[in-house]
């Protein structure tokens, strides 16, 4: 818009609540979707400009990934935004994130790395630095437990095997599946996660625990070492 204008002086099918209740939420735009969650926009910016510059920040491009991305201090930042929205803000990326994980679990096998990716996607894809999930089984390759074993730097998860296994040994599990992201986006396996796997499965073995599968989780997509036989 080339001038700001109050939402009682847009036209009423113009109002996204209102369009809402006549058409349904699916005719929104995702900026008039945010703007209703909004409710108010602040002095010189109704909540349509107001969502929009949101989901502009912080890449400068209006997508709806950024509202993953952008941190309570960045927000806050924000012309506009002060603690009540940007709590609301971060509380709709949570509640996004676990809507996709609970949708997922309905056809969660832990002998499908597909099934297990999906499940996880949500949660790891928009992380900025490397996160490692151990994933504990039981005979029945039923979870009996699943433990955040490392937060890494940007390009490295820093663990050890011998973290894993006390772990899997404390669960009583016979076998463990590995599932780490790369904040790039790339689930391209490093010599790094090629070199680690190797050690994990051959210590695994010692100990009589498998080692079924390293996951690496990318933006949208992902690599398994079971699928691609390197385990």
């Amino acid at each position: 818009m080339n001038q700001t204008y109050k939402m009682k002086e847009m036209a009423e099918e113009e109002r996204p609540y209102e369009k809402c209740l006549r058409y349904g939420a699916g005719r929104l735009s995702n900026v008039e979707l945010l703007a209703v969650l909004l409710r108010t926009g602040t002095k010189g910016m109704n909540s349509l400009e107001l969502a929009k510059s949101i989901l502009e920040a912080p890449s400068g491009e209006e997508t709806l990934l950024n509202i993953h991305q952008i941190t309570l201090q960045k927000l806050k930042r924000l012309r506009g935004i002060g603690k009540v929205k940007a709590v609301q803000i971060l509380c709709l990326s949570e509640l996004a994130k676990r809507l996709a994980k609970a949708s997922a679990k309905e056809g969660l096998v832990f002998h499908l790395p597909v099934t297990i990716a999906e499940y996880y996607m949500e949660e790891m894809r928009h992380q900025k630095q490397e996160h490692m999930k151990l994933l504990m089984l039981d005979t029945k390759s039923k979870l009996l437990g699943e433990s955040n074993i490392s937060k890494g730097t940007v390009n490295a998860s820093l663990v050890s095997p011998r973290e894993l296994f006390i772990e899997a040994l404390d669960c009583g599990a016979v076998s463990i599946i590995l599932l780490h992201n790369h904040p790039s986006g790339d689930p391209t396996p490093s010599q790094a996660d090629i070199l680690f796997t190797k050690r994990v499965k051959e210590a695994g073995e010692l100990i009589g625990i498998s080692l079924l599968d390293h996951i690496i989780i990318g933006n949208n997509c992902y690599i398994s070492f079971a699928e691609q036989n390197m385990i």
